[in-house]
């Protein structure tokens, strides 16, 4: 299976791109949120989710770990496909899903093309409680434009920091979770100990 590819940016299209690796051109699915840090010429890498079916192999590109094992992770909800996954992934970063599954929050996930409200609360269902996935290893995602943070990076990261540590004090997952993004709703300025003051504060009310 392949689960990285790095090359120069052929071609980009409306829900694909293709990457040029050593004169092969790999044909790769990607969401909006991939496609725009791509640009045609510049070097890449992709992190790749292999699909093997009856009909076609198929490549599902990503900008960094993260993103594909939310991809994954998404999919192991009944009746959400590849192409629901990508567009939870259009509009959300993996902070954001972990904060919408964590606060319940419906209306979020079925803003989504393609996800209606029933498909919406089963998400909310089979992900609530769950911990973020975590991938192969999490390499270091692909540099976005200008030398900026990819969107979201950051603050998974600091969710997950912020959760690990309410967890250590013996609060229990799913309230961490959801205290967590209670307060980054609230903030999303925080520090990591003024994540956890905050978390604390909201457990407390």
């Amino acid at each position: 299976m392949i689960g990285m590819l790095t090359g120069t940016v052929a071609v980009i299209g409306t829900d694909e791109a293709i990457l040029d690796v050593n004169g092969v051109g790999y044909l790769v699915k990607c969401g909006s949120q991939t496609l725009s840090r791509l640009s045609v010429g510049a070097q890449a890498t992709l992190h790749i989710e292999t699909h093997v079916r009856e009909q076609a192999i198929t490549l599902f590109g990503f900008a960094d770990e993260e993103a594909r094992a939310w991809f994954v992770r998404l999919q192991s909800v009944q009746k959400v496909g590849p192409k629901a996954a990508l567009a939870i992934l259009d509009i959300l970063s993996p902070a954001e899903i972990l904060s919408a599954a964590a606060m319940e929050d419906k209306a979020t996930f079925a803003r989504a093309s393609g996800v209606g409200p029933s498909l919406a609360a089963r998400i909310v269902m089979e992900l609530s409680g769950k911990p973020p996935p975590q991938g192969r290893g999490f390499a270091p995602a692909m540099p976005a434009h200008h030398g900026e943070v990819a969107p979201g990076a950051k603050a998974s990261g600091l969710q997950r920091d912020a959760v690990s540590a309410l967890c250590n004090l013996g609060i229990d997952q799913t309230r961490a979770m959801r205290a967590v993004a209670n307060a980054l709703s609230s903030d999303q300025t925080l520090d990591l100990n003024q994540l956890v003051k905050s978390a604390l504060k909201d457990l407390n009310s």
